[in-house]
């Protein structure tokens, strides 16, 4: 796996190159100040990952997520928070607040790792296939697995693909969020942003901008909060 760093501060640069060497295998192939230079690169060259700033001179990192190929993963790296949703409405993997801690980094890289493995050629793509009330059948590699909505922890959206979360394992399946979330209970798996279908079962602790279910950060959408706080001040979520 390869990647670039796309950022306008040169110390953000060195940084985030010295960062990847010390955590991680994969390869830096380039870093860039902006993204017409970027753009050229890519021109000649098949990158799998971006570690790509926002706010830029010419071109902001957000325009420029939105004209890369569906292939390309995103980790965007910024000083501002409030650019947070938009990012995962752009299938970003992840977002990092400068100063980017080590830990936080290799978590990203990790979490980048698995989908390009999932999103690869060689892995076979799970369908679903007939649903009850109470779980879902996944096709994968010619059999059938029963996935319990009870053991489902959130969907996420990746690209043209869902992440399904369960207690065990990630499955990805080639279907948008919202086909999916029509197939599930509604009682239980709530829509919190564009990118996310969660199990309200399952929420360990929430805020005013994030749900948090295990070590997974759920963006909570604007869109989305009214409806996921009303169902909690009715005592729909079972929060223990």
């Amino acid at each position: 796996m390869n990647c670039i760093i796309v950022d306008d501060e040169p110390l953000a640069r060195a940084e985030m190159r010295s960062l990847i060497k010390e955590i991680s295998q994969i390869e830096i192939l380039e870093s860039f100040s902006n993204v017409p230079a970027t753009t050229e690169f890519l021109k000649t060259k098949e990158v799998d990952l971006i570690f790509l700033d926002i706010e830029m001179p010419l071109i902001s990192g957000l325009e420029f997520a939105e004209t890369l190929p569906k292939d390309t993963l995103i980790i965007f790296t910024t000083a501002y928070s409030q650019y947070a949703l938009k990012s995962y409405e752009l299938d970003a993997v992840d977002y990092l607040l400068k100063p980017i801690e080590k830990q936080r980094l290799e978590k990203a890289i990790n979490k980048a790792v698995l989908y390009k493995s999932l999103l690869s050629n060689e892995t076979v793509k799970s369908t679903v296939e007939s649903n009850t009330s109470d779980f879902l059948f996944i096709k994968a590699d010619r059999r059938y697995y029963k996935i319990n909505f009870s053991d489902i922890k959130f969907i996420e959206g990746l690209k043209d693909y869902v992440v399904i979360h369960t207690r065990t394992q990630k499955l990805i399946t080639a279907m948008n969020l919202k086909t999916i979330h029509q197939k599930i209970p509604t009682d239980i798996f709530l829509r919190v942003s564009k990118s996310y279908v969660i199990n309200i079962d399952f929420i360990d602790s929430f805020d005013n901008h994030n749900i948090y279910i295990g070590d997974a950060e759920i963006p909570l959408g604007e869109v989305y909060k009214s409806e996921f706080f009303k169902a909690y001040s009715k005592g729909s979520l079972n929060i223990d």
